[in-house]
């Protein structure tokens, strides 16, 4: 009943809108993204759906943040196979202090006119953990799950490429694919890529005027910790007055936005988060040990203009839990368990919400 419940917020739909800060406020600014809609062939003239439109936040080229979560506590089973609905006990307990780590985010155009846009980009975020364990009489030490987190952390590194094509001056396409690989690796020890996993998204969408964008599409995603098959809709709007709006990959992310000026705004909703992290200390060649991470963000967050194309960002929030349960993938191969696959569980957690923190300085799109 979890997976029925939860899932509606979970998808793996990592395509960022490819839109910019164009809002006009005031009569000394100018709206530039309305030269973009326009290519000369010979006397003729043909438009293009803008990849543009009015008012959403800046579109990030590069940035670097902190990410960091509150106390909380976190229960895992002992190691071995449960079927999805399966009671179970603790088989360790910990206190987590601390949990946090830096995050790098680069997405560079390689092409950019009327007709395409291909960027390339780049994502790196670390957890580093700080745990107190809960001494639990009748364990099994060989099975313990939370010293490896306390001793090694998780970290995840991927390359991704994401393709905008205008159809007609209404329609276009955007298409995503990405690779990561997620474990407890660090440098000296790097993660083999056969153990990389990959997500994708294609959408079709309209741009009915500067303002308005919708798009459906599907996904195959790891936001929601396993692999997994979702819809995805693009709702982005903003209002005449250019005051309030919406940023929407349902239900990956959500937000309404209310901008106070030109340089600053604000965002209220929720994002979820997620990857599939192979554990070194429970693998063998035969046998990839992942931990399905998921975790849902309501949050809010501030953005303003610091200098030039430089902006920063807070947010603040809660972390809830949606999967931090584990797989066996014989080979490093992965599965679809959906709603009713009945392949067994390698081990089940439980966590308590904890508050949350993100600072963030960004080089954004002019």
């Amino acid at each position: 009943m979890k997976h029925l419940i939860l899932l509606a917020f979970s998808a793996c739909f990592f395509l960022d809108s490819q839109a910019q800060d164009t809002t006009k406020t005031s009569q000394t600014e100018e709206d530039y993204s309305q030269y973009g809609d326009v290519e000369y062939v010979g006397s003729e003239t043909k438009t293009y759906a803008n990849a543009k439109i009015n008012g959403l936040s800046p579109q990030r080229f590069a940035s670097i943040a902190w990410d960091a979560q509150g106390a909380h506590t976190l229960k895992f089973s002992d190691i071995g196979s449960y079927l999805p609905e399966s009671n179970w006990t603790a088989n360790e307990e910990g206190r987590v202090n601390y949990l946090g780590g830096l995050r790098l985010y680069a997405n560079i155009p390689v092409i950019s006119s009327n007709k395409l846009l291909w960027q390339l980009g780049f994502n790196y975020a670390a957890s580093n953990y700080q745990i107190t364990e809960i001494p639990l009489t009748g364990i099994n030490p060989a099975s313990k799950i939370i010293p490896v987190l306390d001793e090694k952390g998780l970290k995840t590194s991927g390359l991704f490429s994401t393709l905008y094509k205008p159809l007609n001056d209404k329609q276009f396409v955007l298409v995503q694919v990405q690779a990561d690989v997620s474990g407890n690796y660090s440098l000296s020890n790097p993660q083999s890529l056969r153990y990389s996993r990959y997500s994708a998204a294609a959408l079709w969408g309209k741009r009915p005027h500067d303002r308005f964008q919708w798009g459906i599409g599907m996904s195959q995603t790891y936001r929601a910790g396993a692999l997994n098959y979702i819809p995805v809709v693009m709702y982005n709007k903003t209002s005449k007055s250019g005051k309030w709006g919406t940023e929407i990959l349902f239900p990956a992310r959500a937000h309404a936005r209310y901008r106070f000026s030109a340089s600053s705004l604000l965002l209220m909703g929720y994002e979820l988060e997620g990857n599939s992290y192979r554990l070194e200390d429970f693998s063998t060649p035969a046998n990839s040990f992942e931990l399905r991470r998921s975790e849902l963000r309501p949050r809010i967050e501030f953005q303003k203009k610091l200098t030039g194309f430089f902006w920063v960002s807070a947010q603040a929030g809660f972390r809830l839990n949606y999967s931090f349960d584990a797989d066996n993938l014989p080979n490093g191969k992965d599965f679809f368990r959906g709603f009713t696959g009945q392949q067994p569980f390698a081990a089940f957690s439980s966590m308590t919400p904890a508050p949350y923190i993100n600072f963030g300085i960004h080089f954004v799109s002019p």
